[in-house]
């Protein structure tokens, strides 16, 4: 006997909703829920992986050197040999991290469980997800990072980069049961991060709505479009052009992708875009009428309540 779920699906595929889907659906809620009330779960992101998105998909194997460019900002991260570049869901390891130095105030961070960072970000909490999560770690851990500048001042060009790994150490205790809490502090989850990362994260915390990045964590690309217009909104002094093209263009910018052709870039752009007005209404980015930039504007996405008035998370403060 076919079963009534079964059935369903075969004679009315229409009128049946994933899981996936009814979670993203209530997630999305829950963010402009939150977002109106000034109750937004606020996390942090660091700077270079605003600016420059990781690897969005897996990378070829044995490709283990990737670069992004921001204008005149470079980021170069060199992958383990033995466990590749981070990439895709990889990127929310950077801001958990990052969320917890900034909370902790600390270069030391503490967790309990993996299953705590699973459910920050909304994810399962079986196998699969477990040792997805074990894998990103351990990319995370052997990646090495190059960033900096390259400017031209007067005649001298200028190139001024710094070369750091994530961590100094890491003890981080994997069990086959994601629920279980260890039995004493001797068993809790304990990362220091290094020198040259824990600066960059306190001296520029990018504050980030966990609520809408668990909602994106599964779609890397629009995640990294969402982090790229928030910071870039809260920057803009009024409606400014971003090229879409060319050495400062947002394709050389996001992710790992690359595209053949400029009308299947600009076809992406617009579905991005059309994701995060769903979780962000007041979002100015738009692509320009001629189909050559992206067209931003002074805005927030980041809002929390202050004593009755509303105002952006900034530095790790308020402003």
């Amino acid at each position: 006997m076919e079963s009534a779920g079964a059935s369903l699906k075969r004679m009315l595929p229409e009128l049946v909703v994933s899981k996936q889907k009814l979670r993203q659906a209530e997630g999305t809620c829950m963010v402009r829920m939150k977002r109106e009330e000034g109750r937004q779960n606020v996390g942090f992101s660091s700077r270079p992986f605003v600016l420059c998105g990781l690897p969005v998909r897996k990378p070829p194997t044995g490709e283990n050197l990737y670069e992004r460019r921001n204008g005149d900002f470079v980021l170069q991260i060199t992958g383990h040999p033995s466990y590749g570049l981070p990439f895709g869901q990889d990127r929310i390891v950077p801001i958990y991290l990052a969320t917890l130095a900034v909370r902790q105030k600390s270069q030391t961070i503490r967790f309990r469980t993996a299953a705590q960072m699973l459910e920050t970000f909304g994810m399962h909490k079986g196998g699969k997800e477990y040792r997805r999560l074990v894998a990103a770690f351990e990319r995370i851990f052997g990646a090495t990072i190059f960033f900096g500048t390259d400017a031209l001042r007067d005649t001298a060009k200028v190139v001024q980069r710094s070369r750091f790994s994530f961590f100094q150490e890491a003890q981080i205790w994997y069990s086959r049961d994601t629920e279980q809490y260890p039995v004493s502090d001797q068993f809790e989850n304990v990362i220091v991060l290094s020198d040259e990362f824990y600066r960059e994260i306190m001296t520029h915390p990018i504050p980030a709505d966990l609520e809408a990045v668990k909602v994106l964590a599964a779609s890397p690309a629009v995640l990294d479009l969402f982090m790229w217009l928030s910071y870039r909104c809260f920057l803009a002094k009024g409606k400014e052009m971003i090229p879409l093209f060319g050495p400062r263009g947002l394709a050389r910018q996001i992710g790992s992708i690359e595209y053949a052709r400029p009308r299947r870039f600009r076809e992406k752009l617009d579905l991005w875009l059309e994701s995060i007005r769903v979780l962000w209404p007041e979002c100015p980015g738009k692509i320009s009428s001629d189909g050559t930039d992206l067209v931003v504007d002074h805005a927030y996405s980041v809002l929390v309540n202050n004593g009755g008035n509303r105002a952006i998370a900034v530095n790790g403060g308020i402003s």
